[in-house]
């Protein structure tokens, strides 16, 4: 009876139009939700995804200022750890690049390039030269920068650049900053842009020379075979390396980047959400008004037996038809809309603002679930006050001048 009175070509004009206006509404609020979410987790699993392929997975480092001095030792038992795919010793050090008469501060690290060759996506992606580290005829060392700061100090391979650290000599003069001339031997591009303009590789021993250190290295990089497993396997790498470390996961150092796009997904659908609730409006205008039209047939049926809560369920399954009509046709088309947007990336984007060169969308059955809740929510609660309006007619009122 409910879906009777939804289609029935007998109700006036302006009564039909409310009606597909309340199935377009709803339609459009869960389009509208399903593109915004997924792009909002699209975002959110590129950017980890990018993250992940040039950060290690769990960082241990000493807690003084001293370095970790035994470390060879120290890796080769850690590596025996279930779980973990390699370990890689760093040394970090922020330096000044100058070249062509230009400068920019950098993070300069210090690896060792067999190992880091393994673990690190940049330099296995290299768009000039190569990943050779080995000293020039000059015996001059070697370094490898990022694409964007090669095109800031327009270099190239094959071209010499100073590296000024502040980790200086203590001279008469007080602390002279030292200075190393290295070669471009390669540029990479990781596809992460911060990554790209602010990152430079050395050897483990040109990094000691630079910050005038002995054989030992600030940090071991650990990557996972599940980088989801890196707070529990990060417990058992400290328990294993005893006291004096302290270990942090990548979840940790980002963790003001992913809350920012969490808190961005849910305001995204409280706004966005509002579209919804609009189309709720509909659904209580058109029930309101088919109450006012259909009140006589309404006082017919309650005359013949129908209880109250009977004609109190017709008007919810009638907006529970228009949520359920509207969810299934909105959760297809924004479905099909975020797969292709996001299949042959019709959305650009500037990498060097957005670190990715298109706008990704990725699409999950949870947010289907509680879309498609959330507008027949909106719609059923639009329902209450005609269904109620509906119940308290009376017969003997309506029918006395039939």
């Amino acid at each position: 009876m409910a879906l009777r009175y939804l289609r029935s070509p007998f109700k006036p004009a302006l009564l039909r139009l409310v009606t597909w206006l309340s199935i377009v509404g709803v339609t459009a609020g869960v389009i509208a939700l399903v593109i915004s979410l997924s792009m909002d987790s699209g975002f959110r699993r590129a950017l980890a995804s990018r993250l992940l392929e040039v950060t290690a997975h769990v960082n241990l480092k000493p807690k003084g200022l001293e370095g970790i001095r035994d470390w060879r030792p120290l890796a080769a038992r850690l590596e025996k750890t279930p779980g973990v795919k390699t370990i890689s010793p760093a040394i970090y050090n922020t330096v000044l690049v100058s070249g062509n008469g230009q400068a920019q501060g950098v993070v300069l690290k210090g690896v060792d390039p067999r190992l880091e060759m393994i673990s690190d996506r940049a330099l296995q992606e290299m768009v000039s030269g190569s990943a050779d580290f080995s000293p020039d005829r000059f015996g001059i060392p070697a370094i490898v920068i990022g694409r964007v700061l090669a095109r800031h100090l327009d270099l190239r391979v094959g071209q010499y650049l100073t590296v000024i650290s502040p980790q200086g000599n203590l001279t008469p003069f007080g602390l002279q900053p030292e200075s190393l001339r290295f070669r471009v031997a390669g540029i990479f591009d990781s596809g992460f842009y911060d990554y790209d303009a602010n990152w430079a590789f050395v050897t483990l021993q040109a990094a000691r020379n630079l910050a005038g250190i002995g054989d030992l290295v600030s940090v071991l990089e650990v990557r996972l075979d599940d980088p989801d497993r890196a707070p529990e396997i990060a417990r058992q790498l400290l328990a294993e390396a005893g006291p004096g470390f302290e270990a942090s996961t990548w979840m940790q150092e980002n963790q003001a980047l992913f809350r920012a796009l969490s808190l961005e997904k849910l305001v995204t659908g409280i706004f966005i959400g509002l579209i919804t609730f609009v189309a709720g409006l509909n659904i209580l205008v058109a029930l309101a008004l088919t109450v006012v039209d259909r009140s006589g047939d309404i006082a017919v049926l309650m005359a013949m037996g129908a209880r109250r809560s009977q004609v109190r369920r017709i008007f919810v399954y009638q907006g529970l038809a228009v949520g359920v009509i509207g969810s299934a046709i909105g959760l297809t088309l924004g479905y099909a809309a975020a797969w292709s947007a996001n299949t042959w990336r019709l959305i650009p984007l500037n990498p060097s603002i957005y670190s990715i060169s298109y706008v990704p969308f990725h699409t999950s059955a949870r947010d289907a679930i509680w879309i498609a809740a959330l507008a027949l929510g909106v719609s059923v609660a639009a329902t209450v006050y005609p269904a109620w309006s509906a119940a308290r007619l009376q017969p003997v009122e309506i029918l006395r001048y039939e």
